[in-house]
């Protein structure tokens, strides 16, 4: 998803489909998956030189990404979406100019409780063995950069980055996830739960588990068999509610959290064996998936006016 908090500061994203051509190229994208550099000149009917123009406004704008692949006749490009959303916000005076940012990775959870099957692998390998849990306990697991489970939680100690005299207007928790399918499958629908400092905040349904091609970042070594890449969705807390992707998902609001200076922020993600959709939860960090992130936390905030 991209996200802009500024008019300005979309202003590629603008550009790029202001364009009846990009637009078209999008569309195309977005119903085969990926496609070959060549295939667009074909079906616009338009030249080579006109396609590698728009394709490079989209990709500069970050809404495609171009991969080299081997063909029949020697290399080719191939295009495919890197964002399945992008989110402005228009209310100027809703938009905050303060902020805390950190990230941490997927590996650094504080507690864990899961059930096979799982594994855990790092950018070089997989930890231990698959379908044992005891290698989330293992130290190597705080370089992980991808896990996944059938049941269960995680429980990470997101860092407080709140001076005295600021107050949290919005928290924002973005991550790239699939479901955990046998094998996999991009509709094998499941539950994922998220509560923060014991409050519950709701669920999204995520669709499902990806491997019609293997993710922007994950390594050549990842077996083809298996999830290659998730959806990047970002969770947040503010005075209006809990969101995903914008989306309302509960009423719970940020000062129901009682997060302020020195206090724990308890965040937690599970898939329960109970839920309606019980399918599991793959997390993707850096150097795997489609995203070279881990798990990223901004925390928007206001001074107080008598605050230094």
């Amino acid at each position: 998803m991209l996200h802009f908090r500024q008019l300005q500061d979309g202003k590629k994203v603008f550009d790029a489909l202001s364009s009846g051509v990009r637009i078209k190229i999008l569309e195309m994208i977005m119903d085969d998956n990926e496609l070959n550099l060549d295939a667009f000149a074909k079906k616009l009917g338009i030249s080579n030189s006109a396609v590698t123009m728009h394709i490079r406004k989209l990709s500069e704008a970050g809404l495609i990404s171009i991969t080299t692949a081997s063909g029949i006749r020697g290399s080719k490009k191939i295009c495919a979406l890197t964002c399945d959303k992008i989110m402005v916000e228009l209310n100027k005076e809703a938009v905050p100019t303060d902020i805390h940012s950190t990230e941490l990775n997927i590996g650094q959870f504080s507690d864990y409780e899961i059930m096979p099957t799982c594994g855990i692998v790092t950018a070089d390998g997989v930890i231990g063995e698959f379908d044992e849990p005891r290698y989330f306990s293992y130290p190597e697991r705080y370089n992980a950069a991808a896990l996944w489970f059938s049941s269960g939680y995680l429980r990470y100690r997101l860092p407080n980055s709140l001076r005295t005299g600021e107050k949290l207007t919005e928290l924002q928790i973005s991550f790239e996830i699939a479901s955990e399918a046998p094998g996999f499958s991009a509709h094998y629908p499941s539950d994922i739960y998220f509560s923060i400092n014991g409050v519950p905040l709701g669920f999204w349904t995520t669709p499902g588990e990806y491997n019609d091609r293997r993710g922007l970042f994950t390594p050549d070594w990842w077996f083809l068999n298996l999830g290659q890449y998730g959806k990047m969705k970002m969770l947040s807390v503010n005075a209006q509610g809990t969101f995903i992707d914008g989306f309302a998902i509960s009423d719970v609001t940020v000062d129901q959290l009682q997060i302020s200076p020195n206090s724990e922020i308890s965040f937690v993600i599970s898939s329960p064996k109970d839920a309606a959709n019980s399918g599991g939860l793959t997390l993707f960090g850096k150097h795997f998936g489609d995203y070279n992130q881990g798990i990223s936390v901004n925390m928007l905030f206001e001074k107080s006016p008598d605050a230094d």
